[in-house]
């Protein structure tokens, strides 16, 4: 499944639209293509603030425009700079519920030039569906994204 989608992928970066445009179409592609991503969405830093501003998503739509830094999944990642599956959201004290349908989440950093930047943020209404080949999956379509910024 992963496999076939990476084409896409880059297929819709090296696209003439612009860059809100392409990150609009890859949380579309991934949130229609993929069982279990119910809500697929990049956040990026708020200019030079310590907090991360929603960009581009596909999914309900969300309360959770700025997260501060430290602050639930994605703004523990913003801190860390590093992968964070959450297999069972109930299991988390720093967790900002988006739904009361979300029982699970993955967030991986977007870095540019070694510089977190952002990140791709998915929800699950499934427990525990993230494996190792999302992790790599995400960290493809990050490594591309990149690429773009």
């Amino acid at each position: 499944m992963f496999t076939s989608l990476k084409p896409l992928i880059v297929t819709i970066l090296e696209s003439d639209n612009s860059t809100e445009i392409k990150l609009q179409e890859i949380c579309e592609l991934l949130k229609e293509s993929i069982d279990h991503y119910d809500w697929v969405g990049f956040y990026f830093r708020n200019g030079d603030k310590e907090e991360l501003k929603l960009g581009p998503y596909a999914g309900a739509p969300t309360d959770h425009t700025i997260i501060p830094f430290g602050k639930g999944i994605c703004g523990q990642v913003a801190v860390s700079n590093q992968n964070f599956v959450v297999p069972d959201v109930k299991g988390q004290d720093n967790y900002i519920a988006c739904s009361i349908t979300v029982k699970s989440e993955i967030v991986v950093p977007l870095f540019v030039n070694g510089e977190n930047i952002g990140q791709i943020d998915i929800d699950s209404n499934t427990l525990d569906p993230f494996t190792e080949e999302d992790e790599r999956f995400l960290e493809f379509i990050n490594s591309e994204v990149s690429k773009i910024l």
